[in-house]
């Protein structure tokens, strides 16, 4: 009977030993698998008052809209490739009055927008030209030591569709062939597309964030304030860059706002419409957006003689 109880007792610890060691084996199985499955959070603030960033994959699209769109406009062709090689940033939302605010109170930037009575804090500023959004952006780069500046025309639009492929299927919004007042903050009295239907117009713009976001991660890319971009207006993109860079010109005399705003029609708000507009006005329906320029990924390092990676 003592010998029987010594050899349930042996069996009793070899089983445990063998429960213990699994345990760990899977432990470890485990931790390798969720270190081989994170990806790094795209979004990242250079500073507590900094706008929150995301960081867009590159690819290519075609930038503008096919003839048969419907309310397409001249000056948003011809379609062209266009593509990213080189990574960047957008803003995750539109600039809003409390990071304005910042700006004017630490000194960098000298207008002091209104509100136009519609609210500071989230809601998105508006009442800036393009001169002062640059001059925040400027405050930006100051700031954090990197290169904020506004959005190219051509990485607007990339963000805007949400497409990293120029084989994608080419349509008026990130959300498909129509779009409504739960996805976008427009005047919903009006319909755009077969599927559109009548909503609510907020006559206002709404807090940033408020929206559903896109594929990108980017909230309000259509409606709710315009946002200038870099480039100086051209009425077509025969000669626009492939590279996504901004045309310039050293006698621009009209700059591009985008993404239509809270009381525009809603194919004000489709991801190829442009409008152009003299860079020194200032509108209670349009904001800004702001970009970043990343650093390139440094190059593998090359293997030294007598190692061969065996």
């Amino acid at each position: 009977m003592l010998v029987m109880k010594r050899r349930a007792v042996h069996l009793i610890a070899i089983h445990l030993f063998v429960v213990a060691i699994a345990c760990v084996i899977a432990a470890s199985a485990a931790d390798a698998q969720g270190r081989r499955s994170a990806k790094p959070d795209p979004t990242f603030r250079d500073c507590s008052s900094c706008p929150m960033m995301v960081k867009l994959p590159v690819g290519e699209f075609m930038m503008g809209s096919p003839e048969t769109e419907p309310r397409r406009e001249a000056n948003e062709g011809p379609q062209r490739l266009v593509t990213f090689t080189q990574a960047f940033a957008i803003g995750k939302y539109e600039v809003s009055f409390s990071e304005w605010d910042t700006c004017v109170a630490k000194g960098g930037c000298r207008h002091k927008p209104s509100d136009d009575g519609k609210g500071r804090g989230r809601r998105p500023v508006v009442d800036v030209s393009w001169g002062d959004a640059v001059e925040f952006v400027s405050w930006l780069a100051k700031t954090t030591g990197k290169p904020y500046r506004l959005p190219t025309e051509a990485e607007w639009e990339y963000a805007a569709r949400g497409i990293t492929s120029a084989t994608a299927q080419s349509q008026p919004f990130s959300v498909g062939q129509s779009i409504s007042y739960r996805q976008a903050n427009f005047d919903a009295n009006f319909v755009y597309g077969a599927a559109g239907k009548i909503g609510i117009y907020r006559q206002a713009t709404v807090d940033t964030g408020s929206l559903p976001r896109n594929p990108f991660g980017l909230h309000e890319m259509h409606g709710n304030v315009w946002e200038w971009v870099q480039d100086c207006y051209a009425p077509d993109y025969r000669a626009a860059p492939a590279d996504g860079s901004a045309v310039t010109r050293p006698d621009c005399r009209l700059r591009i706002l985008r993404g239509g705003a809270w009381n525009y029609y809603p194919w004000a708000l489709r991801s190829a419409y442009r409008y152009a507009t003299p860079a020194d006005v200032r509108l209670n329906n349009a904001g800004l957006r702001v970009a970043l320029t990343l650093p390139e990924a440094a190059p593998a390092p090359a293997a030294s003689e007598g190692n061969t990676g065996r």
